[in-house]
């Protein structure tokens, strides 16, 4: 009898630990980025739903939104993250990439404070692509566990 209660007390137990919901949680591994306006709807659908992010490898460009859409609480790293930023810039139609400053200076002021500071110390954003990670990232963005 013993027996069966302590069983009886260990599927209860593993009854109410399925009944709660897991922690939804978005894993990007290689985003090379893309058009800005799929990454601003999937990044706010993302905040209203309280998903964590986890950043788990290249997060270039459009990617690089979700540092000023998702809450920064909601985001870690892994050792293997790294973010690319780059101006913004559109594509003409005979297909030729063209600045677009307005754009630049936009998104930039929309990222978080750290992140908006460390790509200005490096001359801001350009063509040139800037990643940030290892160490530096470490510091702006907890560890993901």
């Amino acid at each position: 009898m013993r027996t069966l209660h302590g069983f009886v007390a260990i599927v209860m137990a593993a009854l109410a630990l399925a009944a709660i919901p897991a922690r939804a949680e978005i894993r990007i591994i290689a985003s090379p980025g893309g058009q800005v306006g799929p990454f601003l709807d999937l990044f706010e659908k993302v905040r209203q739903s309280g998903e964590r992010v986890v950043i788990d490898g290249p997060c270039l460009s459009a990617c690089t939104l979700v540092l000023s859409i998702v809450p920064s609480e909601r985001i870690c790293v892994t050792r293997r993250a790294i973010f690319g930023f780059h101006a913004a810039r559109s594509v003409d139609r005979r297909g030729r990439l063209y600045a677009e400053p307005e754009a630049s200076e936009a998104v930039l002021e929309a990222y978080p404070a750290p992140v908006r500071d460390w790509i200005s110390r490096r001359g801001g954003l350009t063509s040139r692509l800037l990643l940030l990670r290892g160490r530096e990232l470490a510091a702006m963005y907890r560890s993901c566990r």
